[in-house]
């Protein structure tokens, strides 16, 4: 699947940089090497300024890593010249990302890269002080991972050591994911959702003969995580621009009690328009705060403080005893 970048319209120097390379590195590239201001990136990126300075403040921190300040040194010559930036292209880091992410996952896995080395090695414990080396990669390959944050330093000194992050074990599914769909499989045809499992084995007994048989299930999910799934609620019904109180009639078990979505109705109302929609979208949508004050048509950082005064004034509500 081909990333399109937010940054890939009008006269922006991003449009040169290969698909793989992160929206806040592009935000940084705009902003610290084309001298843009953050408003006028944030306002092609379409978020806040506020959201592009941390982005800026937090890859400036991380040039301490010589991994993402090379990297970031050879697209700031790309941006300066406008011409293709000479790193990994897009086909090769993902090729790359299946064969070495699995590796980092291993157990006692890391990888070693030292200042004059061009290139890297992924090393594995087999036992304790005897690593042995299971693959190789070159440095634009470890700059690139490092730049995406897939792999994190946690050795410093003149032979650096990086392990793999939880953005690289979820990028990794993401592939995997990708590659069983593209085969036939119906089984992984989402893998963003794909890459928040994490799957094991256990005995089961079945069939009439009760044979053992191994079963492949997600850890990170209990049974009452899938059952929540099955008995779900429409909450559009509960904004102000819909019917206050209008949740779905009763049509089975499933469809969930009567009387709590009337103490939803009930909360609701006792915190009235604007109020109660932020407090639906925050907390029962799960909306990031700059999404919700964008979808309402609130300034920014205005939602913070509505929120505030929504989850006070549902605390009194519920301590009355509603």
């Amino acid at each position: 699947m081909k990333h399109i970048s937010d940054f890939e319209s009008g006269n922006s120097a991003s449009r040169e940089l290969p698909d793989w390379v992160p929206d806040d590195a592009r935000a940084y590239l705009e902003h610290v090497t084309n001298g843009r201001s953050m408003r006028d990136v944030a306002r092609q990126k379409g978020g806040h300024a506020s959201t592009i300075s941390r982005h800026v403040q937090k890859l400036e921190a991380r040039r301490d890593d010589p991994l993402i300040d090379a990297m970031l040194s050879e697209l700031e010559k790309a941006v300066q010249s406008n011409q293709r930036a000479k790193v990994a292209h897009d086909r090769e880091l993902m090729s790359e990302a299946r064969r070495l992410l699995r590796r980092l996952c291993e157990s006692t896995a890391f990888l070693v890269m030292a200042a004059n080395m061009d290139k890297a090695a992924i090393m594995r414990e087999v036992s304790p002080g005897h690593p042995v080396r299971t693959a190789t990669l070159e440095r634009h390959i470890a700059e690139a991972f490092a730049l995406k944050d897939w792999i994190e330093c946690f050795r410093r000194g003149k032979v650096r050591s990086y392990r793999i992050t939880c953005a690289g074990q979820a990028a990794l599914k993401r592939i995997l994911s990708a590659e069983t769909a593209q085969s036939g499989f119906a089984e992984a045809t989402t893998p963003f959702q794909e890459q928040h499992k994490i799957w094991g084995e256990r005995r089961q007994a079945v069939g009439v003969e009760q044979r053992p048989k191994r079963v492949r299930y997600n850890l990170a999910e209990s049974p009452v995580t899938a059952l929540g799934r099955r008995i779900t609620q429409n909450w559009d019904r509960f904004l102000t621009m819909g019917r206050v109180g209008g949740g779905a009639g009763d049509s089975g078990p499933a469809a969930g009690p009567g009387d709590a979505r009337a103490r939803v109705a009930c909360a609701l109302k006792a915190l009235g328009p604007g109020l109660g929609d932020i407090a639906l979208r925050c907390c029962c949508f799960l909306e990031g705060m700059e999404a919700a004050e964008k979808r309402m048509g609130w300034s920014a950082r205005s939602g913070k403080i509505v929120l505030r005064i929504a989850l006070q004034r549902l605390q009194q509500h519920y301590d009355a005893g509603n």
